[in-house]
Order: structure tokens, then sequence, then C-alpha cells
């Protein structure tokens, strides 16, 4: 499959990507809960897009309700592709975050809000101008979530409207595949608390 760069004008073959999952320790270092399912009955899951993964992992992690989190890349067509891959843009992938969360606690509009509220949703060519594997986006694991999402979206953009911004441009659909990222991506912001992201900008900013 070819593919092209948002912010490039050349088509390239997608990278053809590798049969076996990355593998990670599998243990959230901030958490202590697993990464990789099979979940506890009732829990959901989610995907987020909001440009560097490491700022949303931690934003989402911090939340009450919320059970485990992970890095990864999901929307793209390479299977099981490395970091440098989505870098380069030809994967298709968006660097994402994938949320666990028990609906009992947490509830899905919680999530959605936060998602909404932490990012700037309307930019086009990737949320720090740098490609498509920053693009704002929600990958939904059920119908009832992407119903959901599709109806906050339509709120949240009455109200940007209404203050003068333009078009929110989030990728709202089901999730085909979550890919897990290197493991040194796992909780980096807990890690490494003064790390930048490589192009020296992240979505979200800490207290």
């Amino acid at each position: 499959m070819f593919l092209k760069r948002k912010d490039k004008a050349e088509e390239v073959p997608a990278p053809a990507g590798r049969d076996e999952p990355m593998q990670i320790d599998g243990t959230h270092a901030v958490l202590g809960t697993p990464m990789r399912g099979p979940f506890p009955d009732g829990f959901e899951q989610i995907i987020v897009a909001m440009g560097c993964f490491w700022g949303p992992e931690e934003v989402f992690a911090k939340l009450d309700g919320v059970y485990t989190t992970a890095v990864g890349y999901a929307g793209g067509v390479t299977p099981n592709p490395n970091y440098d891959e989505v870098s380069e843009g030809y994967t298709g992938h968006a660097e994402s975050v994938l949320v666990v969360f028990d609906p009992e606690v947490i509830e899905l509009e919680a999530i959605l809000a936060t998602f909404w509220e932490q990012h700037d949703p309307t930019t086009p060519r990737g949320l720090t101008g740098f490609g498509s594997q920053y693009r704002s986006a929600l990958y939904t694991t059920t119908p009832e979530q992407l119903d959901a999402a599709l109806r906050s979206r339509d709120r949240y953009q009455a109200r940007l409207t209404d203050t003068g911004y333009t078009k929110i441009r989030t990728e709202i659909r089901e999730l085909d595949d979550f890919y897990y990222a290197e493991d040194y991506h796992q909780q980096y912001k807990h890690k490494n608390p003064r790390a930048f992201c490589a192009h020296g900008f992240c979505q979200v900013s800490y207290s």
C-alpha cells in the first residue's frame, strides 16, 4: 500500500512491519497494573491520540477510575511498527494512548472531556505541524463509544464555533488495531520527568 504524508507531496510504500508484537515489560510503572489484556470484566478500552504520546499518557493515568494506560500506534496500516517507522510518517499510524477504565468509577464522558480539553483538535497537519503521526484521533472499541464520541465532538464544536475557533479535525472511528510502542516509551514522563519530545514540544503541559 502507498501512503502520502500529509506534510509531504510524495507517495511511498508503507513499511511492511512485522508479524511479532513489540515486546514490553507489561507492568505499568506508576499504577502497577498490567498493560496487556485480558482486563477485568466490565472495564472499557478507548484509544486517544493528542500529539506526542508521552504527555497524554500521564494525564489519563492520573484519573480516578483509570485502570491502566499504554502508549502505542494506531490508525494506520503497518502491523507492529517501530518508532522510527511511525516517525517517518508513512505507516499511517498516530502516536496513541490506550486507556483502560472502570465505567462504574469514571464515566466515558469524563474520559472524552479530558481528551477535548487537553489539546487543540482543530490543527490540520498534526498537532505540532510535524506530521500526521501527531494528529488528533479517537479510536473506539464499541458502537456505544463511537456514538458518544461523535456526540461529544458535536458539543465541543458548537462551543468552539461560538468562541471563533475553526473546525474540529479529530479522526473518530472504530479501532482496527492498537500496537504497543517500545518499552522505553511506556510511562516515559514518569521515568524521565525533565524529558522533552524529540521535536521540542509536548501537547500537554504539567503543573
